[in-house]
């Protein structure tokens, strides 16, 4: 089939895609972090009725939606993902047809402090989900957000699906054991149930906890005049960049094909954090190594040298790739930044 014609097919089936959206109910599972946002956004605008969940709706910060003006849009229950009760209780209620498993202690860093946490809210909470879709005997599709994290140290060489998993932290493990939950349930119990293995991914809207953010943030107050010294651990790790705002696109896309399958999300191209500071600093006119410090003690007890994902797959069939890069992916951050962005 020539270019041209693969082109025009999947325009057809995309615009076919959009006409089945319409009217459609969609759960998102931690509506309130950087992706569920997004993906709140995305689904709004393809005319979802959108509702979320958080272990607390009352107490909840729901910033990121304020933020994306769409907090008005998305009705929000109070789910506690580990309670199997309390998600069948809320699956009942709302009757989805698209769930997308957001939740879960996602910071690398936190899990080796919250292990057992990470843990539970990855591992259980993706296993409920899956018991309750299978008791109800509803024909709801699940998304689940898997983990670049899983698969370890690559060495330079992208990724795909089916390379053997080796995790190197709490977190990292949580995600893989979470992923052959969803590959188990799809296989013996018929569920259209999928992961998308997202390689890192950043946004004005990630948690001040997130290196990118600490960088983005630190590099424009001493632009600012601050003063301060930023201190990193090691900046020699290799990282694949990309922006939420299009992961999450590639997300909704997993659930409107015919089989449920995994994929690998990624830009394809990796960059060094020493790369990401570099570029971060030169976007406010100054030179990073003035202002930057290696402090021994923000070295993780593990960690991983390389990491960078083959997004091949996800072109071919989902018709998805990345446009945003990591120097794009930092110039825009610090756009937000400076224009002041209001955090938690």
């Amino acid at each position: 089939m020539a270019p041209e014609e693969t082109v025009q097919k999947r325009t057809e089936q995309d615009s076919a895609i959009e006409k089945q959206s319409a009217k459609k109910r969609a759960l998102i599972t931690g509506i309130s972090g950087q992706d569920g946002a997004y993906l709140a956004k995305n689904l709004l605008a393809r005319g979802y009725e959108v509702h979320g969940t958080s272990r607390d709706s009352e107490t909840t910060s729901f910033w990121r939606l304020e933020h994306l003006g769409v907090r008005g849009n998305v009705v929000i229950h109070s789910m506690s993902a580990t309670e199997l009760h309390s998600v069948l209780h809320v699956l009942r209620q709302v009757q989805p047809d698209e769930i997308y498993n957001l939740a879960g202690q996602s910071s690398v860093s936190l899990s080796f402090e919250q292990p057992l946490e990470t843990m539970t809210s990855n591992i259980i909470g993706t296993l409920n989900l899956l018991e309750a879709i299978r008791f109800l005997g509803v024909g709801v599709r699940l998304y689940n957000a898997g983990s670049s994290e899983s698969f370890g140290d690559v060495g330079g060489v992208p990724a795909t699906i089916g390379k053997p998993f080796n995790p190197r932290s709490p977190y990292a493990v949580a995600k893989a054991t979470a992923f052959w939950e969803v590959a188990n349930y799809r296989e013996a119990y018929g569920l259209y149930a999928c992961s998308g293995v997202l390689f890192n991914h950043e946004s004005p809207l990630r948690s001040p906890r997130f290196v990118t953010r600490k960088i983005v943030s630190a590099a424009c107050r001493i632009a600012a005049g601050s003063g301060e010294t930023l201190h990193l651990g090691n900046m020699d790790v290799q990282r694949d960049w990309g922006w939420a705002e299009e992961y999450v696109e590639a997300m909704w896309r997993m659930l409107q094909q015919p089989e449920p399958r995994d994929y690998v999300i990624a830009t394809g191209v990796q960059s060094s954090l020493r790369d990401f500071v570099h570029e971060a600093f030169a976007c406010v006119g100054l030179d990073w190594r003035a202002h930057v410090h290696a402090d021994p003690s923000l070295l993780r007890p593990s960690d991983i040298a390389s990491s960078v994902g083959d997004p091949a797959v996800a072109e071919r069939e989902l018709g998805w790739k990345a446009t945003m890069h990591m120097p794009d992916v930092v110039k825009e951050m610090i756009r937000h930044e400076q224009a002041g962005l209001s955090g938690e």
